[in-house]
């Protein structure tokens, strides 16, 4: 369908040369502890350390769905902290996932990407806890991101 590669591995170890960024998405309450953010936290004290400031400052930035921030962890290793989901649990409003945060989030991503000359890595974001479908976290991947020349990689985990 798309420009976007699939490998099986550890997205939080691309094996690619150059600069690489790797995405994920967060929830706009503050919390992490759960899913992808622990194998992140496990590499890296930076991306959770900088998240939690950037919501306890919330009041005076940008914190909000569709926001990004990213956080340098190796001289050529960024990982971008997306604002793409509202809250932790599933509930009469459905899902935490927000597609549309999660567009917005991809679309500022890409001119980081590119400002940066970097290849971006991720897992299937938004599809774990977040509880969103691929098919339609895909397209949005394709669209803001391969569609403008910036190298995807998707990591399925485990063997």
């Amino acid at each position: 369908m798309s420009g976007i590669t699939y490998i099986r591995g550890d997205a939080t170890a691309p094996s690619v040369k150059g600069v690489k960024v790797i995405a994920h998405v967060c929830n706009d309450i503050g919390g992490w502890g759960k899913g992808f953010v622990v194998a992140l936290s496990r590499r890296w004290p930076e991306p959770e350390a900088a998240y939690r400031a950037w919501h306890r400052d919330r009041a005076s930035n940008d914190f909000a769905l569709g926001a990004v921030r990213l956080v340098q962890v190796e001289r050529h290793v960024w990982v971008a902290n997306m604002i793409g989901q509202r809250g932790i649990r599933t509930g009469s409003k459905g899902v935490p996932v927000r597609y549309e945060a999660i567009d917005t989030a991809l679309a500022r991503l890409a001119d980081h990407a590119i400002a940066l000359g970097a290849s971006v890595h991720m897992p299937r974001i938004g599809c774990g806890l977040a509880g969103g479908r691929w098919s339609r976290v895909e397209p949005l991947i394709d669209e803001r991101l391969a569609r403008r020349g910036i190298p995807v990689t998707v990591y399925e985990h485990g063997g």
